[in-house]
């Protein structure tokens, strides 16, 4: 693999910077500490600029050569999740319930390892922002450091993100083009009936079988409403009801959440939702009381911008190792607010180790440091031919 030899020697301080932010993990919008620590390393590397507080937590450092007015955006997610981590790491987490199991603490150091770089070498024309985003775990840190003037202070032409993927082998990338993540939408479904002893059900209206019959419902919306063609997910992921064995409980509440990429598809789900928990709970003569909570939106890479970051990818590992136009996935990601603003694209690295490799989200999970050095110099290239200096 040509890793840039000058980033190759980064590798024994760029694993120490990871391992240091994966045993400080911190949840979203509470990145004091990491924050910090991404300030002073952008500041002992020599970037032009650093501003902190955007968006709560984020940080942005601002990185210039040459003379022209060109503008490129680089962004990395900075935040943990409320896991328990079970690795059994040397640098696993300090912190109980809290732990870097979406290599978060990764796409900081690669981002850092970028400003190192470029900070050094000076070999390209224009603007580099650095964009180290808080709270992208379900809290909106993109949009939030948006809403704080993240653009219209650093005004960049087009950006880009990145984001490891264990079940690719490393060494490797894939980017699509349009479509790569879906839209992620969560709903809550009260069951109101009327309680009674468990032993004579007649005398109450039982929330807990309707509860079951709604469930059921629901995965009529996806595998007989929807087009098979089509792309949706709707997953039920939380039951709760009753407190002893011999009660029929007063309520139960359904929670869960809903993927999809088309805006119409989207608009469906959510009504199609409605009618089905209340229409079903109604039957029985029970209340269902639905809110439906729009997220992310879905990724969607712009048609340029995702063969720029594709060709960039290829100077790192060869052509070969670039997969163009890879299915989509069902997850979501946050960086979508950022493309519906300006043009730029999303691209996943392969990350993984051995035959099993523990996936995004597990306890079990830990960035593969050997990846560092090439999601650097997937960066450096990235910025070294969109900014290339003129012949």
């Amino acid at each position: 693999m040509p890793i840039i030899n000058r980033i190759a020697d980064y590798k024994t301080e760029l694993t120490a910077w990871r391992r240091h932010l994966h045993m400080h993990p911190e949840l979203a919008y509470e990145e004091v500490e990491t924050a910090a620590f991404v300030a002073d390393k952008l500041r002992e590397v020599g970037v032009d600029e650093v501003h902190t507080g955007i968006g709560k937590t984020g940080v942005v450092a601002v990185i210039r050569a040459g003379s022209s007015d060109r503008r490129i955006g680089l962004r990395a997610d900075m935040d943990a999740l409320p896991i328990q981590e079970a690795t059994g790491a040397p640098h696993a987490s300090t912190r109980p319930g809290k732990m870097h199991a979406c290599g978060h603490d990764g796409h900081t150091t690669m981002l850092l390892g970028a400003a190192k770089y470029l900070a050094e070498t000076r070999n390209f024309d224009g603007t580099v922002y650095l964009v180290f985003q808080p709270a992208e775990e379900g809290r909106a840190g993109a949009k939030a450091m948006m809403d704080d003037g993240l653009f219209e202070r650093f005004p960049v032409a087009d950006i880009y993100g990145l984001h490891n993927w264990p079940a690719m082998p490393t060494g490797t990338f894939a980017m699509c083009e349009g479509p790569a993540m879906a839209a992620s939408d969560e709903f809550r479904i009260t069951v109101k009936g009327r309680g009674c002893h468990a032993a004579m059900p007649h005398m109450g209206l039982d929330p807990v079988v309707v509860t079951a019959q709604i469930v059921l419902g629901l995965q009529c919306i996806v595998s007989r409403e929807t087009d098979p063609l089509d792309n949706a997910v709707l997953s039920v992921t939380q039951i709760h009801t009753g407190h002893t064995f011999n009660v029929v409980p007063e309520e139960a509440l359904i929670v869960g959440t809903v993927r999809t990429f088309k805006p119409e598809t989207r608009d469906r789900v959510q009504g199609r939702l409605a009618e089905v928990a209340t229409g079903i709970a109604k039957s029985f003569g029970l209340e269902a009381g639905v809110q439906y909570r729009r997220g992310y939106p879905p990724t969607v890479n712009h048609a340029r911008e995702a063969a720029i970051g594709a060709a960039a990818a290829a100077l790192v590992v060869g052509d070969d190792k670039v997969e163009r136009n890879p299915a989509p996935v069902m997850g979501a990601e946050d960086f979508a607010f950022m493309l519906e603003a300006v043009p730029g694209s999303y691209i996943w690295m392969g990350s993984g180790e051995g035959a099993t490799p523990a996936l995004l989200h597990s306890q079990y999970y830990d960035f593969n440091d050997e990846a560092l050095p090439l999601g650097v110099s997937y960066w450096a290239k990235l910025v070294e031919t969109r900014l290339a200096r003129a012949v």
